[in-house]
């Protein structure tokens, strides 16, 4: 097998170690792999199933697996009937956090290692110390990758071992710039170590060799540099969490707003049930600095007149204005409006209420989706009410036909900081049983 050298004849090998016994807490895995694996050399490296160094370390716990993986669990990705795709502590993502009970006793169930790069690091210095050598260690557990069926080994620890190399800013045999190319090889090797190990096989190591030159004098920073930092995750919401994405955001970033992602939003809104086949949505993109500042001078200006006829002090009335103020520092401001195309009339106030209330739902979930949507590009979003008290007065502003009715004000931007943790909510609260 070959591996990225330029003149394409480099080769390395990969055997497996067999004869090794099972292993229990505490464990010696430097003693035994040493013991058994025979002839270790500088700039080999070491490959190790996960099982075996929780194993060592005490990982394996008494009880049911659901509930083990509910403890391993800090974010649900994807869900679907018992199945979870999550994301653990150790930061990894993938199926059941990692929770194992296959090769274990009846009853008992096997956890990733607690921090699996320190837990290389221990065993690359015992080895080294043992052996008066310098070799590279990775630690591996099965994963499965979005948009291909099947699963691979992949390194969730590693120390002594270059995890990437960093092709982006030379050149192809062509003289083309490489932006992203960026091997994982922590992640190559240990897939060319799952060749020759394996549960069934009951071969838990793999020696790799000729490949020195990844093998580092430092620990290096481990697998944990394979990790991609949530803000360039392009996939970090899992079908999971869309729904959940929308928070209120009040502080934005003066980064300016994606006219491109708006509308991929306003796509996603449109998709909201409508009555009787309309389309009664329409959604105001204020891009200038000029028509935001004018629709809320507006929308400020009723608010006050309505609040000094209802008589507060000019104290009480600055106080109630400022919940308006996120909408007026956001980079972009979006009016959601109601059209009254397609709703039918009738003599009765009964039917004729129903029937605008069957619009305001529609009109409802064309915002929830348009924010929802916002949440999943990245972009915070604030819902503002003060347009409904005010119709005409932000109707004007905005430029808005005759019968159109803007349903409220939507801030866009940038979040500024992380929302704070959502409250727990029982949804046995919000249900009634009949």
């Amino acid at each position: 097998m070959s591996h990225g050298q330029d003149d394409g004849t480099r080769s390395f090998s990969v055997r497996g170690v067999p004869g090794i016994p099972e292993v229990e807490a505490g464990t010696d895995l430097a003693a035994l792999i040493a013991g058994t694996a025979g002839d270790l050399r500088d700039g080999d490296i070491v490959v190790v199933t996960s099982k075996i160094v929780s194993k060592a370390e005490g990982r394996v716990v008494r009880g049911d697996r659901q509930d083990a993986i509910e403890a391993e669990t800090v974010r649900v990705v994807a869900r679907r009937g018992d199945a979870r795709i999550v994301e653990t502590r150790q930061g990894l993502v993938l199926a059941a956090a990692g929770v194992d009970a296959s090769n274990t006793p009846p009853g008992t169930v096997v956890l990733l290692p607690e921090d699996p790069d320190g837990s290389a690091r221990r065993l690359r210095k015992a080895l080294n110390d043992r052996g008066g050598i310098t070799v590279g260690v990775i630690i591996t557990d099965t994963l499965g990758r979005a948009w291909r069926i099947g699963q691979t080994d992949t390194a969730i620890g590693a120390a002594g071992v270059r995890p990437a190399i960093d092709y982006r800013g030379t050149e192809d045999s062509f003289g083309n710039a490489l932006e992203v190319t960026l091997d994982a090889v922590a992640d190559e090797i240990a897939a060319a170590g799952d060749l020759v190990k394996g549960k069934a096989r009951q071969v838990p190591v793999a020696i790799v060799r000729g490949l020195a030159d990844l093998v580092t004098p430092d620990d290096g920073p481990g697998a944990a540099a394979l990790i991609r930092p949530p803000a360039e995750d392009m996939f970090r919401l899992g079908a999971a969490e869309v729904p959940l994405a929308r928070r209120t955001v009040r502080e934005f970033t003066g980064e300016p707003v994606s006219l491109a992602a708006v509308r991929r939003a306003v796509a996603a809104a449109v998709t909201a049930p409508a009555p009787h086949h309309t389309e009664p949505w329409r959604f105001v993109i204020l891009e200038s600095a000029r028509s935001r500042a004018e629709l809320c001078d507006a929308m400020l200006a009723a608010w006050v007149g309505d609040l000094r006829r209802d008589g507060f002090t000019e104290e009480q009335i600055a106080r109630r204005v400022r919940r308006g103020e996120p909408l007026r520092r956001a980079p972009l401001i979006v009016v959601p409006c109601l059209l009254p195309d397609g709703r039918h009339g009738y003599p009765d106030e009964r039917r004729g209420r129903a029937e605008r209330d069957m619009f305001l739902i529609s009109m409802g979930a064309a915002v929830q989706n348009f924010m929802v949507a916002l949440a999943v590009e990245g972009l915070g979003s604030c819902y503002i009410s003060s347009a409904l008290f005010c119709p005409d007065v932000a109707g004007g502003a905005i430029g808005l036909p005759d019968g159109g009715e803007p349903m409220g004000a939507i801030g866009i931007g940038h979040p500024a900081a992380a929302p704070a943790p959502r409250p727990p909510r029982d949804p046995d609260d919000f249900i009634l049983t009949r």
